[in-house]
């Protein structure tokens, strides 16, 4: 029997999974997923897990609860060998290291973090791709709120009460937002702070908001920020960061203990490791049809794939497409099985979105169709309520956001562990 392989758990590896399994007969393949995480993360709200709103769990999905047929196994990949076509890895709880071999394989291995090569970002800024990054800066954002109601250096608490956010994207903009949603909800609770002690700057490299986008998202964004107290820097990247703040590149000094990093992603540095055609950014090189060209029975798709649009470009690293890539590459993986052509990936974006606390947002709808404030607020939960898979986690996350109109956030520090690492940071 044909075996297929697919190479991480996340939009796209559910997405290619769920169809093989609607559409192939049980004798006509094996399918076996590769994931390090046994859940799928639900990533446009990660901001809202940032800041305590919804709650970490309610944002994740079991892979397991996701499928019925195919084989999960919660592995680490360790070698992919396109010419021998099998794929070795050990079990993430075990370490057991099995060989895989395969007919076909489905990279869909996703993205990391970039951070351009710049000194100190790496060591001194906080990331928001996982669900590690955002509880991660949760706690953080409870601790320095709990130190700075604490101390008596007011140089300190001045560095402490100043964050900054450096990407002017979709994470950057909804995670300023978010996090000062959350001071303004729990600083009732801290005596001997005042809101207009928080500084929040947000930084962006270009020349307006959401790059990329129509010239109205972006002002009509950065003026709602503004007005919620947050500074915007635009046109000036940062050059470097260390413990206690950040340099940008016209030499202005940001003294902080808070960035924020979502200035960047690169494809999953695995594709480095696999002898593929791959982009100048890392991504591997795709026909129309998200096979690999030159290689046998290899595909890709998702944030670690560049796959080309028909026009002279390429398809976007977003989860809107994701989703939609993956019924179409395992359409084709199917037609491959059965002798018949495959089809060129096809699909319009519906629009993109951005949150930015308050009860206001941002989209971009079909026809550039612009709607902003409440109204495109309440869209934005309405479609990616919707969109959360499984409706115990639909109900969850509602039922977060009616508890956060009537109650303030929860301000518990809950990290479990580096307790002398904690408090060598609030002693320096």
């Amino acid at each position: 029997m044909p075996v297929i392989v697919i190479v991480g758990g996340g939009f796209a590896g559910i997405a290619v999974a769920r169809r093989l399994e609607r559409r192939l007969r049980r004798d006509e393949a094996e399918i076996v997923l590769l994931s390090r995480d046994n859940y799928t993360l639900f990533t446009p709200m990660l901001p809202e897990v940032t800041s305590g709103e919804l709650e970490v769990r309610h944002v994740v999905t079991p892979i397991r609860e996701q499928l019925r047929r195919t084989r999960f196994v919660l592995a680490d990949v360790d070698e992919i060998d396109v010419e021998r076509r099998t794929v070795t890895y050990h079990h993430v709880l075990t370490g057991t290291r099995t060989l895989q071999p395969y007919d076909h394989l489905v990279l869909a291995l996703g993205s990391s973090t970039s951070t351009f090569g710049l000194p100190g970002i790496a060591e001194n800024t906080w990331p928001l791709k996982t669900l590690e990054d955002a509880d991660a800066l949760r706690n953080h954002l409870v601790w320095l709120l709990e130190l700075a109601d604490t101390i008596a250096d007011d140089a300190r608490r001045r560095r402490l009460l100043t964050l900054a956010v450096v990407g002017g994207g979709f994470t950057g903009v909804e995670t300023a937002g978010e996090i000062v949603e959350m001071f303004r909800s729990v600083l009732r609770f801290y005596r001997r702070l005042r809101l207009d002690e928080v500084r929040m700057i947000l930084v962006e490299a270009g020349s307006s908001l959401l790059a990329g986008l129509p010239a109205k998202m972006g002002e009509y964004s950065r003026r709602v920020l503004e007005r919620r107290g947050i500074e915007v820097l635009l046109g000036d990247g940062v050059a470097a960061a260390d413990a206690n703040g950040l340099t940008l590149q016209s030499g202005r000094r940001i003294e902080t203990e808070t960035i924020v990093w979502s200035a960047g992603v690169k494809p999953s540095p695995t594709i480095a490791t696999i002898a593929l055609p791959t982009t100048k950014r890392g991504a591997v090189q795709t026909q129309r049809d998200m096979r690999v060209a030159g290689v046998n029975g290899v595909w890709a798709l998702g944030d670690c794939a560049s796959i080309p649009n028909g026009a002279g470009g390429v398809y976007p690293m977003t989860a809107q497409h994701a989703i939609r890539e993956g019924p179409q590459l395992a359409d084709n993986i199917i037609a491959a099985l059965r002798g018949k052509p495959t089809k060129p990936f096809r699909y319009n974006a519906l629009g993109m979105m951005a949150a930015l606390g308050g009860r206001k947002a941002v989209a971009e709808l079909p026809g550039s169709v612009v709607i902003t404030g409440f109204v495109a607020w309440f869209f934005w939960r309405t479609y990616y309520l919707l969109r959360l898979p499984g409706l115990d986690r639909k109900l969850r996350v509602a039922f977060d956001w009616t508890l956060e109109l009537l109650f303030p956030r929860d301000t518990a520090e809950l990290r479990f562990g580096d307790r002398e690492g904690q408090a060598a940071e609030t002693k320096r």
